[in-house]
């Protein structure tokens, strides 16, 4: 089979499982008479329509031609992150097979393939599921689902192929052989600096996922109440389940956010925070009821969150040993405290920096529009997130880095301890 054919079949085939996997849980509403429109294409256009919105297609809403007393316009652009991981993990298997149907010169033709064909999918899909109520771009939906499909693909092929030297030809290895030692020093100190923002954002994400959880626990029978107010039965109970799965994600990003301080919006006017929560009235969403309100008089302990990750990634640089920065700046001034006090907080700007960038490109997926009326924002502000994990992170990196060498003596100590115990 041609690798571009193959592709378009791989690709195909991942589109026409996730469209299957976003209809299941509507062909469940239908079945228990909860639309007032049951109509085959009806279902079918909002199944497409989901499948867009899962993928990052914003959606134009308008009620001017339904029976609305004050028809309104405005975009639906929140999309579930948690549903968009059927598509990439879909993508990554779909790469990992045409990796190894291809040779290291012929990918290109795979993905290629790969890619129209799910383009095309998009464009169908968004033009057969237009209508007078929810309009869609052809050009968003037929190169929006590219993002993640294409890169679910990606990395599923690297995963397969174990370098990026044999997944594209180029022999990284060789072509940093050819660069001066200043070069060298300079890209591994920024290599290791990035990864260490990284770092820095991903125990952020997993120790704000902690508060998360600890909020739903605490709350956990003001959510039921919500639920039985709700009295959607059994099958419309598990549906509002998943749609609230799908967005966990989103939360664990809004999660972040309020530990850091920037807080996030639950719309026009809102704002919830570690430092304080003021937001008008909500949908009847049973997770809204876990949300901390009013005034926090411990809500600053949240601040140490981001601190203690930047910690974190200070102490991973250290253990990497790639601070060339510093060992640079000592041989061209010989006065050890400042050098050693500039470098310090070079790297805690970096580094910072970079996870700052990276929270704000989390809060710019996880946020958007709920379409109309006061929902229109919703989630976290890119720019303020941004400014405050990276402050936060960056102190962290400070303490984590000055702190290392401490940190490393006592694991020494300990290890040295045990060893007569293992003998």
């Amino acid at each position: 089979m041609p690798l571009w054919l193959q592709g378009a079949l791989e690709s195909a085939q991942a589109a026409i499982i996730s469209a299957l996997v976003v209809a299941a849980p509507i062909l469940a509403v239908w079945a228990t008479a909860g639309f007032l429109n049951g109509a085959p294409d009806a279902l079918a256009r909002l199944a497409g329509q989901a499948w867009l919105l899962i993928h990052g297609v914003p959606l134009l809403l308008d009620t001017a031609g339904a029976a609305a007393a004050q028809p309104q316009s405005g975009v639906l652009s929140l999309t579930p992150l948690g549903l968009t991981l059927i598509p990439f993990l879909l993508a990554w298997r779909a790469g990992r097979r045409l990796a190894r149907a291809s040779y290291t010169d012929q990918l290109w033709q795979a993905l290629l393939g790969s890619w129209l064909m799910y383009a095309g999918f998009g464009l169908a899909t968004g033009f057969i599921c237009r209508t007078g109520d929810v309009g869609v771009g052809l050009w968003s939906a037929a190169l929006i689902p590219l993002v993640p499909f294409g890169l679910g693909m990606v990395i599923g092929a690297r995963r397969e192929a174990g370098s990026w030297s044999r997944l594209i030809g180029v022999d990284a290895v060789d072509w940093l052989s050819r660069t001066s030692q200043h070069s060298r020093w300079a890209g591994s100190y920024l290599g290791s600096a990035i990864k260490a923002g990284f770092v820095a954002l991903m125990a952020g994400l997993a120790m704000s996922c902690v508060l998360l959880a600890a909020t739903l626990f605490i709350h956990w029978n003001l959510v039921i109440a919500v639920y039985e107010a709700l009295d959607a039965g059994a099958l419309g109970g598990a549906v509002l389940t998943i749609a609230q799965l799908g967005f966990l994600p989103n939360l664990a990003v809004f999660a972040l956010s309020w530990t850091s301080g920037a807080g996030f919006a639950l719309g026009i006017g809102s704002q919830a925070g570690a430092l304080g929560t003021a937001v008008g009235p909500l949908p009847s969403i049973p997770v809204f009821a876990a949300l901390p309100a009013g005034s926090l008089d411990y809500g600053v302990a949240a601040l140490v969150v981001p601190v203690l990750a930047g910690t974190l990634a200070g102490w991973w640089f250290l253990r990497e040993g790639e601070n060339h920065f510093d060992e640079w700046f000592s041989i061209k001034i010989h006065a050890r405290w400042l050098t050693a006090t500039v470098s310090t907080l070079a790297l805690g700007v970096i580094i910072g920096s970079v996870a700052g960038l990276l929270a704000a490109a989390l809060a710019w997926m996880a946020g958007g529009s709920a379409g109309i009326g006061r929902l229109t924002e919703i989630g976290p502000d890119p720019l303020r997130t941004a400014l405050f994990v990276a402050a936060e992170a960056g102190i962290g990196v400070v303490i984590g880095y000055t702190a290392g060498p401490w940190l490393e003596r006592q694991q020494k100590l300990r290890e040295a301890d045990l060893e007569p115990a293992s003998l």
